[in-house]
């Protein structure tokens, strides 16, 4: 398979339904599964911890990367195959863009959107050529779609837009649609993993 670590987005929040839970279990299995190194923001709560334990339980890596200041508030995950700590929001997503050679995102909240926003605009300026998945959970990204169709209608966007990322309505979909890619441009920093 081409693509060797996937930068997985999601939620940290422990308010939310059992249903995504059970989809951020199925993607980090996944993960392990296909030997495709998880990266995610290093929390142990939340779909971000569903994710991260489901890929370890099945015998996989992963790597967080938080900034100090979240691991003061003791939310670091301390089972992660690698946890790396930096001093910014800012590093955090640089270093996990730089680490990962695709890109998924489950549910989530503020931090989630910011994330799959900018790695899809980071697409659209040419900074990357990555694959980035919207994984569906039961339709939660509907509302995103929607934005870009009023974007597009309103002269905003174009239609080209909404072919930086993937819609894949489960982990399955995302992980067959990576084994079907052709070589692929890899993370600058995967090389290690």
């Amino acid at each position: 398979m081409p693509i060797r670590s996937l930068c997985v987005y999601c939620a940290s929040s422990e308010t939310i339904p059992d249903e995504h839970r059970k989809y951020a279990r199925e993607l980090g299995r996944k993960l392990a599964e296909n030997g495709i190194h998880m990266i995610t923001g290093g929390g142990h709560v939340g779909l971000m911890g569903e994710t991260a334990n489901a890929a370890l339980a099945a015998g996989g890596e992963v790597t967080g990367i938080i900034p100090r200041f979240i691991k003061q508030w003791e939310v670091d995950h301390r089972g992660l195959t690698r946890l790396i700590e930096v001093e910014s929001m800012h590093e955090r997503k640089q270093k996990m863009f730089n680490m990962s050679d695709a890109f998924a995102a489950l549910p989530g909240g503020l931090g989630t959107l910011d994330e799959t926003l900018e790695i899809i605009t980071w697409k659209h300026l040419g900074l990357h050529d990555r694959p980035i998945f919207l994984i569906e959970a039961g339709g939660y990204w509907k509302p995103f779609h929607n934005l870009f169709d009023h974007m597009i209608a309103t002269g905003y966007a174009n239609q080209g837009c909404k072919d930086l990322y993937t819609v894949a309505a489960d982990p399955e979909e995302v992980i067959a649609t990576l084994k079907a890619l052709p070589a692929a441009h890899k993370g600058e920093d995967s090389s290690h993993i």
